[in-house]
């Protein structure tokens, strides 16, 4: 930002010490006797008159050598610290002479536009270096830079290549924001906030005016950082929520079996059905501008404990099928012409073709629906459901010859299908 003019001279005219002074008191000669002796009388000059005008000569001659020196070591310069800038008059015949002078002290990383000797109109700039945080690629990093503005950083660091950001950080418990940048000192400026974008009334402003200016209000979390921009620089918002959140899942259930010497072999009953857990974990879910970014597992433990399943399998050997109820040769009271139906149709319609089904009231049982009552007529013992296919098929096969497709009357026609 442009200064004051500072006409300030280290060298005080009046006490310079080739200036002349005056005194009233009388001279005294400290020149050598023999200068002030009377000449021979033969020169009719006055005693001592060639002295005195020889020593008037070189008196003239220091002052005017002492007033060109004084001519030629004062400067007037202009002095640009940090884009503070100054008009000064000075006698330093060196750059480190003024610095020196102006209490400017510069360090390793700093920068001098110009070194060596001082010239009278010289401009002489000095940038000290400062840290700036740096967001490249996701990536945080601290770089030392001597740039003024954010936009004259951001072009400096853009030979980086990739996506760089400057990171406004909070400097302190009282969550002010520190970004020891100006927004531009050329071009414009916005804010993107809450998916809208603001122009900034002047860009020459660091970012916390910048969103004072235009009533952006940051919550405790909330980043911001500076991005270049194709006509200035952009100052993103990002809006940061963390949140703490229970979430629940299925623990998975072991299954194991015991032997049933009550149930015949090849049949098996679930006595113990199995029962999930619970798994509940709180977990801490951070978004920004609400997509989420991270998600920290806060505490893990199973709430519930899972039932496990337990299967009875049945160990009781099965009855010998009974004699044939006629002479014949054929299975277990089924005649050649029973045989010869279609006996998959007719446990397909009754049963869905399943040899353990059960009606729903509890009543039918096995491929072909048998009650109990009918079942034992047939020499069957125990449920028709436990017993095997075959079976099902001699005794069901049986009952055709004794009594007909009546005793389907629905599903019997399937037998003749």
């Amino acid at each position: 930002m442009p200064g004051p003019a500072d006409g300030w001279s280290p060298v005080q005219f009046s006490t310079h010490p080739l200036r002349p002074t005056r005194s009233t008191d009388t001279p005294t000669s400290d020149a050598d006797p023999a200068t002030v002796a009377d000449p021979p009388a033969a020169t009719g000059r006055r005693p001592g008159r060639r002295a005195l005008a020889v020593a008037a000569g070189a008196t003239v001659l220091v002052l005017a050598g002492a007033g060109t020196a004084v001519a030629n070591a004062h400067k007037t310069v202009t002095l640009d610290v940090d884009g503070s800038t100054r008009t000064l008059s000075t006698f330093a015949g060196s750059v480190s002479g003024l610095l020196k002078a102006q209490d400017v002290t510069v360090g390793e990383r700093d920068s001098v536009s110009t070194s060596g000797a001082l010239q009278d109109g010289a401009t002489v700039v000095v940038r000290h270096a400062h840290q700036i945080t740096v967001l490249q690629d996701g990536a945080q990093q601290v770089v030392w830079t001597t740039a003024l503005t954010a936009d004259e950083a951001l072009a400096t660091l853009s030979a980086r290549g990739g996506d760089v950001a400057l990171v406004a950080s909070r400097s302190d418990s009282s969550g002010r924001l520190d970004l020891s940048l100006d927004l531009a000192l050329h071009g414009k400026a916005q804010v993107l906030v809450d998916g809208t974008t603001l122009d900034v009334p002047q860009a020459d402003v660091s970012v916390g005016e910048a969103l004072a200016a235009l009533g952006v209000q940051l919550g405790a979390l909330d980043e911001v950082t500076v991005k270049d921009a194709p006509d200035g620089v952009q100052v993103v918002v990002t809006r940061i929520a963390v949140q703490d959140v229970t979430v629940t899942s299925d623990v998975a259930y072991a299954s194991s079996t015991t032997d049933d010497p009550k149930r015949y072999v090849g049949t098996s009953k679930v006595v113990t059905a199995g029962v999930p857990g619970v798994r509940t974990q709180v977990q801490r879910v951070t978004t920004a501008d609400g997509v989420e970014r991270t998600r920290v597992t806060l505490s893990d433990q199973v709430t519930t404990a899972p039932v496990d399943e337990v299967v009875a399998v049945g160990t009781k050997a099965r009855p010998a099928a009974p004699a044939p109820v006629d002479t014949g040769s054929s299975p277990v009271g089924a005649s050649a012409s029973s045989g010869g139906l279609n006996w998959a149709a007719l446990a397909a319609c009754e049963s869905g073709g399943r040899p353990d089904a059960v009606s729903k009231s509890g009543k039918y049982y096995g491929l072909y629906q048998f009650s109990l009552s009918t079942w034992a007529g047939v020499g069957g013992s125990g449920l028709p459901s436990q017993a095997s296919a075959d079976e099902q098929t001699a005794r069901a096969q049986a009952l055709y010859d004794r009594s007909g497709a009546g005793q389907w009357p629905v599903c019997g026609a399937r037998l003749f299908g």
